[in-house]
């Protein structure tokens, strides 16, 4: 019967760790270590290698603490335990066990357990399904996650594509930008704060760092009217599928569909070489636990219903 040996993450596996999420099958860039300690001043890290017993890494789980209950990871848009690509389910369900009997040995006596959506992974893996309803893990939360899934037919509605066709002749210039502070300064921080009076998840400075150490994965597209910036969208670009992290406009924007238009250039862009395209949840604090002016907006551009799960494992 194969052993697994759980440890903590030191950055003496600095190395080891991004190697494994370069070829594991359920992993995106922000599972590198480089993404991940850009906040590490927020969060406590404990994220977890196991290995087999001929040293071989085989599983990490990405993680930081909040006192005796550990997350996988606040900071991140997702999670949970980062497979290598040909483990079987029998070692699967070994390692989730020795990960939970670790975790208890180290005085953690709950788990948040946030999984990464399916079209993320490069191979099928909702092992952890079957596994966590063993462990009678609760449902703690489920956010609505809209996606395009390319590989399908999707459909965008007909009055967002008669809203393009008018858009076209307003002669709107899209540009890939390397600087960010444009759309930070002038439509995201702005918007954000008028309509939900919040900023973004990433300062200026944030996301700089990281279009710094990651210039392939994250891109900036703007769209200019009369020389002005009008709308903008920040793309997470991964091996499978874009994102858009950030989607905002201004107010001149919004009387002429910038944001809209430049989601439809960028669907056209990205459709034969990309799986999907992410567009996020839609997720409020309010009744229904979603703005439906969100949902239905992305709904209309083509976007199918994911859901986003959250568990609760008690050790």
């Amino acid at each position: 019967m194969k052993t697994y040996q759980v440890k903590k993450y030191t950055t003496d596996y600095y190395l080891k760790w991004n190697e494994f999420v370069a070829q594991a099958k359920n992993a995106t860039f922000l599972f590198h270590r480089d993404y991940m300690e850009y906040h590490s001043d927020r969060f406590e890290d404990f994220s977890i290698l196991i290995f087999d017993e001929k040293d071989n890494l085989k599983a990490i789980l990405p993680g930081n603490r909040v006192g005796n209950a550990i997350y996988s990871h606040q900071g991140l848009t997702y999670g949970g335990l980062v497979l290598y690509k040909n483990l079987k389910f029998a070692e699967v369900k070994l390692i989730f066990e020795m990960l939970f009997s670790f975790l208890k040995e180290n005085n953690f006596v709950k788990l948040i357990y946030k999984p990464i959506n399916s079209y993320y992974q490069s191979l099928p893996s909702e092992e952890y399904l079957f596994i966590l309803k063993q462990w009678e893990a609760t449902l703690v939360k489920r956010e609505l996650n809209l996606c395009i899934p390319f590989y399908k037919d999707y459909k965008i509605s007909k009055s967002k594509l008669k809203h393009y066709k008018r858009n076209e002749k307003l002669d709107l210039k899209i540009k890939k930008e390397t600087d960010f502070s444009l759309f930070w300064n002038q439509v995201l921080i702005p918007r954000l704060e008028t309509k939900h009076s919040v900023k973004p998840v990433h300062t200026l400075d944030e996301i700089i760092y990281l279009a710094r150490k990651f210039p392939e994965n994250i891109i900036q597209y703007n769209a200019y009217y009369n020389n002005q910036i009008v709308a903008g969208i920040t793309l997470f670009i991964t091996k499978t599928g874009i994102k858009s992290q950030y989607g905002a406009t201004t107010d001149a924007g919004e009387r002429i569909r910038a944001l809209d238009f430049l989601y439809f250039k960028l669907i056209e862009l990205y459709k034969d070489s990309c799986d999907f395209f992410d567009m996020g949840t839609c997720t409020e604090n309010n009744e229904l636990g979603f703005n439906p002016g969100l949902l239905n907006q992305k709904e209309e551009l083509g976007c199918s219903l994911y859901n986003q799960d959250t568990y609760s494992i008690t050790l």
